[in-house]
């Protein structure tokens, strides 16, 4: 007599825990446990709102504010990014020279894809854009390319902080004709930018990365950074179908001649 390995999909037990899936429970259980993690998450905004304060006592430095950047209406003072508003909040958009539209920096292209609305920071006397060291003939089309509503502008001939290293949110503050730089951050911490992956980080499979922590069973993570580049079945890919994700759904968007990030002709 043969058996089969047990199946808990199968089970009769209506709390059974299947593969890849959370384990069913009744609602004062569920309750319990979301009141125990509630206490943690608590702590994370009180500890939030510590650093925040502290960041608001973050000395300053400052930046000739005169200096030459480059937008859709020729050469202007970064003053002018103000718009006569008190702060400044930029992002920093990492530049390839000579590279076609879906060989830009896939991080950055996502970054700035969430950052297409500034109105509620304009409405609290924040005004927004986005800079980048690259040539603005180069700059000018990609941001018809991409579809983007707010200001962008080269600054490739500009000292740092405003020139230099990209890939960073930064923030200004003007006193009248002076702007100093308040602060800065890259990496991880531009993700608050990306409201998609914190809504991912509240759903069961989360952001769906290799490097996160997952319960055994769960779905493997597709890769690092899956959302930066895909195909346009959606796939994530690096090779010559390839372009950053949100150019699969840009405004207008027509079809593909080139794709991957040199730019080889893909497709009959």
């Amino acid at each position: 007599m043969t058996t089969t390995p047990h199946d808990p999909a199968a089970s009769s037990d209506p709390g059974a825990a299947r593969p890849g899936r959370p384990p069913v429970v009744d609602a004062a259980v569920w309750q319990a446990a979301r009141d125990e993690l509630l206490v943690r998450e608590k702590a994370h905004t009180r500890e939030g709102d510590a650093i925040a304060a502290a960041r608001r006592r973050l000395p300053m430095v400052e930046f000739d504010g005169t200096a030459e950047v480059v937008g859709a209406d020729g050469p202007v003072p970064f003053l002018d990014l103000f718009q006569g508003r008190d702060e400044l909040v930029v992002y920093q958009h990492m530049w390839y020279d000579g590279t076609p539209h879906q060989g830009q920096c896939e991080g950055c292209t996502t970054t700035a894809w969430h950052l297409r609305d500034a109105v509620y920071l304009n409405a609290r006397g924040v005004s927004f854009a986005v800079l980048t060291t690259g040539r603005w003939d180069e700059v000018a089309a990609y941001v018809a390319f991409m579809g983007y509503t707010q200001p962008w502008y080269s600054v490739r001939d500009v000292a740092a902080p405003v020139g230099g290293a990209m890939g960073h949110l930064a923030c200004f503050l003007r006193d009248g004709d002076r702007v100093f730089l308040t602060y800065s951050t890259t990496g991880r911490g531009n993700e608050p930018v990306n409201g998609s992956l914190s809504l991912l980080d509240l759903t069961p499979y989360g952001r769906g990365e290799t490097w996160e922590d997952k319960p055994e069973g769960w779905p493997e993570g597709r890769s690092a950074c899956w959302s930066w580049r895909s195909d346009a079945d959606g796939n994530p890919t690096w090779g010559p179908t390839g372009r950053p994700v949100p150019q699969w759904t840009r405004p207008g968007a027509t079809p593909e001649e080139t794709l991957g990030r040199d730019g080889r002709h893909h497709g009959p």
